[in-house]
């Protein structure tokens, strides 16, 4: 961990020592937490990831959700072949984007008393998952250690600005409840639409 990392903990931990940090509590929670993983989460798209999923849900006796990944059939298999059983793993298809992976489980997650996820998805997006969880898991007091998967040739930079703009959107997820983008799209479309 970074010294930046540390003494922003350590503010954080002791403005919440003092009461200050109200809102803050769950993220200072969550970052000092030393739970063992309670549970994986992988973020669909690539069936190597179900693969790395199902085969840490295997080795270390933990529940899987698979958040929209590969077809229902196909992801079946995939388990079967994993030698896991089908109630140990969750088919999870409501997100839409990497948002939705977080802010469609994340209630369920904090019910069921989770603390500590494994984070599994593909090397190039893991910054920005990380970057997304961090804020959304973090404001219900989980904690995400990623996994990355190698994508080799695959691997595409998704850039600081797109880091960036999802994690506003997970802001104003924690803030508002909502996605705001939908909402963005309708008030400015250019914004949205391809040179």
């Amino acid at each position: 961990m970074g010294l930046g990392c540390r003494s922003l903990l350590l503010c954080a931990a002791v403005l919440a020592g003092a009461g200050v940090a109200g809102p803050l509590r769950p993220f200072v929670e969550a970052a000092l937490t030393n739970h063992q993983p309670q549970r994986i989460l992988v973020l669909g798209g690539d069936a190597d990831r179900e693969r790395m999923g199902l085969n840490l849900a295997r080795r270390m006796n933990l529940p899987l959700v698979v958040s929209g990944g590969t077809n229902p059939e196909y992801a079946r298999w995939l388990m079967r072949d994993a030698g896991l059983e089908p109630d140990r793993v969750r088919l999870d298809y409501r997100a839409k984007d990497t948002l939705g992976n977080f802010t469609s489980l994340v209630d369920e997650l904090q019910r069921d008393g989770v603390h500590h996820l494994l984070l599994v998805t593909s090397e190039d997006h893991l910054p920005r998952a990380m970057a997304v969880g961090g804020i959304v898991a973090g404001s219900r007091g989980i904690r995400l250690t990623g996994v990355p998967v190698s994508c080799r040739s695959r691997c595409r930079d998704e850039g600081l600005g797109k880091r960036f703009g999802d994690g506003m959107r997970a802001v104003a997820w924690v803030i508002t409840g909502r996605d705001l983008k939908p909402w963005a799209r309708r008030q400015w479309p250019q914004l949205f639409t391809a040179p």
